[in-house]
């Protein structure tokens, strides 16, 4: 397969930048996009071809994959309908909130036989596959902890936060999915605590925006996890994992790397403030990797198990902070 061939589904704003993504790509080709709320100023001035049902997607005989960016309470449903038409397939997460919705979505991929890549896309950061290859290359010896800071620079808005499944599912997930890569290990158990001190919005929502998590691995390794929905100062993205021989950390991404020192004081930039912007070239490599796993055979490096697991871990630590205990993770 020298040129793969692809049909969109939902062209809001993560949608947009990865079908813009694709089209700099010269093995790719968009053959189609669906979205029935399309912004057509912008299909137009792309030149992108736009279809009036999402079927038409399904049923085109040159279409090798769909790339699915809806709203994410009809993934399970889109994923089931491109893996019955044989098309393989990348989904934002999550796939769903049920994992037996889940089950049933991953059972009907396998049955077909078509490849399933999640779009966790921090397992694609430079920075964060550093630490990955340290682990690895065994640098830091035996791993001790993980510790992780990710705080929004602003709450999302009312509407979102009372759809969104609570922090843990929405955005904890991804902090989660890190903690098992960098690990290569499970997550066992959760223990969560958490509090309403940014908006009262998310107390009547029956959620929380700021949490801690602390995680025991099957490894014998430990995790901590703290999440704010907002950090006046940006997006506040960091991590370190720690050993017996030391540690490796990756530090918030900035504007500039430039630092002013003067009698003053000391001066840098902030961190970046949205995450389209600080991870962009993350978005830009898991792309290429699933354009990759279709041209070669290979497996998706994110997987539809993935998904599963990092959705019962937060199952888990919704449950922990209702009950307030630890919580064993279903595996």
């Amino acid at each position: 397969m020298n040129t793969v061939s692809l049909g969109i589904i939902g062209a809001g704003r993560i949608g947009k930048l990865h079908t813009e993504n694709l089209m700099r790509m010269s093995d790719v080709v968009v053959e189609m996009i669906y979205d029935p709320f399309l912004d057509s100023a912008w299909a137009e001035s792309h030149e992108l071809r736009v279809v009036r049902k999402m079927e038409d997607i399904f049923s085109s005989n040159t279409i090798n994959g769909v790339l699915i960016f809806s709203p994410s309470n009809f993934h399970a449903d889109q994923i089931i309908q491109a893996a019955r038409a044989g098309k393989h397939i990348f989904c934002e997460k999550p796939i769903a909130l049920d994992p037996a919705e889940i089950n049933t979505v991953l059972d009907t991929v396998r049955e077909n036989n078509v490849k399933l890549q999640l779009g966790f896309n921090r397992r694609f950061d430079p920075d964060f596959k550093r630490l990955k290859d340290i682990v690895v290359q065994g640098e830091i010896g035996q791993l001790y902890m993980i510790r992780i800071t990710a705080r929004d620079p602003s709450p999302p808005p009312p509407e979102y936060i009372r759809s969104s499944g609570g922090i843990f599912l929405d955005m904890t997930i991804h902090d989660f999915d890190m903690v098992r890569y960098l690990s290569d290990s499970e997550v066992v158990e959760v223990y969560a605590r958490g509090a309403v001190l940014v908006d009262p919005v998310f107390k009547e929502a029956g959620d929380i925006d700021t949490a801690i998590t602390i995680m025991s691995l099957k490894n014998g390794a430990l995790a901590v996890i703290d999440n704010s929905r907002q950090a006046v100062y940006g997006y506040d993205q960091r991590i370190e994992v720690f050993g017996s021989k030391g540690s490796i950390v990756a530090e918030n991404n900035t504007e500039t790397q430039t630092v002013l020192t003067t009698a003053k004081g000391v001066e840098s930039d902030r961190p970046l403030d949205f995450f389209l912007k600080r991870y962009q070239t993350s978005y830009r490599a898991e792309m290429r990797a699933f354009i990759r796993a279709l041209k070669t055979g290979a497996d998706p490096l994110v997987t539809g198990e993935d998904g599963l697991k990092s959705i019962l871990i937060g199952l888990a630590a919704g449950q922990s902070l209702k009950e307030n205990r630890p919580i064993t993770v279903e595996s």
